[in-house]
């Protein structure tokens, strides 16, 4: 079975190959040093869901500057089922990622690394796939519990599942939601924080994948 097989309806199937490929990934740093260039990765939908966009975004890891971006369009393949978002959305994101000018050193994907129930959240799974380190950045969580959060910018606090930790819950912005961010692939647990803080300016969200949100969601042509 492909790590991204035809959708034929069977869930089961599904979860087992998540469990599978939940087994590949690497959660230890292991990403170039110092990173040159880095990708953000977000998916929206156009016509009430019957069309994928993706988009992938790549910037110069120093300055932030947009050295390319894509969007690729592809009919959805299957519905919303919790938990299995990476089926639905990677068909559309890997080839958006493929289509950048240059592979990225790492690549920040708009939702979950391991903080997953099946410890396979859609930046993992697009991990796995492509072989790049990766990390997840999401807005909700899917599962787990944390302590409270400082509200200082930069504050995290672990993010567990039973006695595992997955995640964390961070503090990107004073006053804000904190995100929930994981190791995808090729980094470790204790480096993911440090590394989305890396990209956050001004915004909730870390560069990478707030630009791409922009391009998948289309609040750039609504501007125009």
């Amino acid at each position: 079975m492909t790590a991204i097989p035809e959708w034929n309806g069977d869930v089961k199937a599904a979860r087992e190959l998540q469990r599978e490929l939940a087994g590949r990934v690497v959660t230890r740093d292991d990403y170039p040093r110092p990173l040159r260039t880095v990708a953000g990765l977000d998916v929206g939908f156009e016509d009430g869901g019957a069309i994928t966009r993706a988009a992938a975004v790549l910037l110069d890891a120093e300055t932030l500057a947009v050295l390319d971006q894509q969007i690729v369009k592809v009919p959805t393949r299957m519905p919303y089922i919790p938990g299995l978002l990476s089926f639905r959305e990677l068909p559309a994101l890997v080839p958006a990622l493929e289509a950048l000018s240059q592979v990225p050193d790492m690549v920040f994907v708009d939702g979950h690394g391991i903080a997953h129930p099946r410890r396979l959240g859609i930046a993992a799974h697009a991990g796995v796939i492509t072989g790049l380190p990766t990390v997840g950045v999401a807005k909700s969580v899917l599962v787990g519990t944390s302590k409270p959060l400082h509200e200082m910018r930069g504050a995290h606090a672990p993010l567990r599942d039973g006695g595992e930790q997955i995640g964390w819950m961070l503090r990107s912005k004073e006053r804000c939601l904190p995100l929930i961010v994981s190791p995808g692939h090729r980094v470790s647990m204790a480096a993911a924080p440090e590394l989305v803080m890396r990209f956050v300016t001004r915004y909730r969200l870390p560069e990478p994948t707030r630009l791409a949100d922009r391009l998948a969601s289309r609040r750039d042509e609504k501007r125009n």
